[in-house]
């Protein structure tokens, strides 16, 4: 499972808000009126065609690509005045050039400091992991539980592999699902991360486990999209089938 889970800066579309003035004349004499705001209701829209679950899917993919930022209601608020401000042609407040790469700079620091904060409890993490009835620890670090047992025999390492999984960061913040995507990974086992691959070694064909992926057998020092550097990484994983190339 080597994918660039790339960092998009697009956010949410904007409600947008407006009001209007209205004059209210009383023979010669004009009165202004108080300006009425109009809001797009908030009542959910029913999804009725391909088109509008397609573009409520896109909403769900940039909700995603938004998590690394830890947005802020108000800084929601902003991002959303910006993207209403060019949907709508206006002159942008801020050079883009500029404040696009910082945008992307941002999105990084934020990312980083979070994987700096989950480091400090990863020791505590996987001492509890390692700890949990019928856990195994790999020479590598990672640790491996089985949650329900296949039938049939283990793949090797020249074998290619079906399989489901969820990945998470140790604070349960999902990065990846193949099960939310409805498209199952595959390839050759060693072609998955060294972790991922030795867990899937000992399982068989539907059989089901949860493997903790030190950083080390994961992504190191320098993660991967919205994912910290010296991250530890949790799969949850259903071996699908086995094939030989």
């Amino acid at each position: 499972m080597k994918k660039a889970l790339a960092i998009a800066i697009v956010l949410l579309t904007a409600v947008s808000v407006s009001a209007e003035t209205a004059v209210k004349v009383e023979g010669s004499r004009p009165r202004a009126v108080k300006a009425k705001k109009k809001t797009m209701s908030t009542v959910p829209i029913k999804l009725r065609t391909e088109e509008q679950k397609s573009l409520y899917g896109l909403g769900l993919v940039i909700a995603r690509q938004m998590e690394v930022f830890n947005l802020s209601p108000r800084e929601l608020q902003i991002v959303k005045q910006g993207i209403n401000d060019g949907v709508k042609g206006r002159k942008p407040k801020v050079d883009f050039t500029v404040y696009s790469k910082k945008s992307v700079e941002l999105g990084l620091a934020r990312r980083d400091a979070l994987g700096r904060q989950l480091a400090a409890k990863t020791p505590g993490y996987m001492e509890l992991a390692a700890a949990e009835e019928g856990a195994k620890k790999s020479s590598t670090g990672g640790i491996y539980l089985s949650l329900k047992e296949g039938e049939g025999v283990s793949p090797l390492d020249t074998d290619k592999v079906k399989f489901h999984y969820r990945g998470t960061l140790i604070d349960g913040r999902e990065f990846d699902s193949t099960y939310k995507r409805n498209e199952p990974d595959a390839g050759l086992v060693t072609e998955s991360l060294p972790c991922l691959g030795e867990a899937v070694k000992l399982m068989k064909p539907g059989g089901k486990s949860r493997v903790v992926c030190p950083p080390e057998t994961a992504f190191a020092k320098e993660g991967l999209g919205v994912i910290p550097p010296d991250a530890t990484l949790i799969f949850e994983v259903e071996l699908l089938e086995i094939s030989k190339p």
